[in-house]
């Protein structure tokens, strides 16, 4: 449940006095989401969504968070929008917690992706890099390669009680992914999390793209190669080559891939595999059950780690040297 901060009707009707958005009809939580507490409000100017944010979310990042999706709509993508108040203002307090009104984005994530969705989701994501190219501002990634050790060091043995031997397994990984990560390829605004719940269809189209609170400024192929790992892969584990091919034949359509990018897919989806695999086995080793983080099964990313490391190349992934 992604409801962690409970709101009264007075506090909410108080909050919304500051905004133009009519008389408060209806609200209610919404089961989706792990970081923070949202809400699908019904006014009489309409349907919104509200936002807490709880507190892994840094107050002092969201301007970059709200400042990015005003930017990214500006230029013709798809996502909500953060709601003015009288004052101009887009953050305010709410029940002890920043907190913004969105508009509404119509649509719904899919449970079961298939090549369709992979091949729109490529699309999806090199547009918003294209989109973002000129986004002034900027936020370093506190979850990328450098982080990732002392990650690991923080979880220590405890990590083989999740599977035996997994400390020595992440530690001889990390030393082969900090070893061959890429120095020199394109960076700029990524989204870092773009994984199925935070994509929406309707109508058999892709809609709009959601949760930006990750969002950081890395490597552009890295959060391909996040994508392929969130997207590419069966419920039996297998990685599905055809929607790997869909999915970089489309980002490749919008935002070209250099050679050296593409060389580099292997080592970034090895990363992009640990990244997950510690931050949830952190949470599951740590997290007392009950608390507002949802723990996810860290042996799905750990899985999705061994397959990438019998990878030979980018075409194990289905790209085509030949793709336009």
């Amino acid at each position: 449940m992604a409801v962690y901060t409970d709101v009264s009707e007075p506090q909410l009707s108080a909050f919304l006095e500051a905004y133009d958005l009519g008389t408060l009809l209806s609200y209610k939580g919404i089961a989706e989401g792990v970081e923070n507490s949202n809400f699908l409000l019904r006014t009489t100017g309409g349907t919104f969504i509200l936002t807490l944010y709880e507190k892994r979310v840094a107050r002092g990042d969201l301007p970059f968070f709200v400042g990015l999706m005003l930017h990214l709509a500006s230029r013709g993508l798809s996502c909500p929008l953060p709601v003015e108040a009288r004052d101009r203002e887009t953050l305010r307090d709410l029940a002890g917690r920043p907190a913004a009104v969105f508009t509404f984005l119509e649509g719904m994530w899919t449970r079961r992706p298939g090549v369709p969705e992979c091949r729109d989701v490529g699309a999806a994501l090199a547009g918003m890099h294209a989109a973002a190219s000129d986004f002034s501002g900027t936020r370093p990634n506190a979850l990328s390669v450098d982080a990732w050790r002392p990650l690991a060091e923080s979880c220590g043995a405890d990590a083989d009680r999740v599977e035996p031997g997994l400390s020595a397994e992440i530690a001889a990984e990390l030393d082969a992914i900090e070893a061959a990560w890429p120095q020199h390829l394109p960076t700029g605004v990524i989204h870092a999390d773009l994984f199925p719940d935070n994509v929406f269809f309707l109508g058999g189209q892709l809609s709009g793209l959601i949760d930006f609170y990750f969002a950081c400024n890395d490597i552009l192929a890295y959060d391909l190669a996040i994508c392929l790992c969130a997207w590419c892969f069966e419920a039996d584990g297998a990685f599905n080559v055809t929607k790997g091919r869909a999915m970089i034949e489309a980002y490749r359509r919008v935002r070209p891939l250099s050679e050296v990018e593409i060389v580099a897919l292997p080592i970034l989806a090895r990363g992009a595999a640990m990244r997950f695999l510690l931050t949830r086995l952190y949470d599951w080793l740590n997290v007392p059950d009950g608390s507002f983080v949802t723990k996810k099964d860290p042996k799905e990313y750990l899985r999705k780690s061994r397959f990438h490391r019998t990878v030979r190349s980018a075409a194990d992934y289905g790209i085509e040297m030949d793709c336009p």
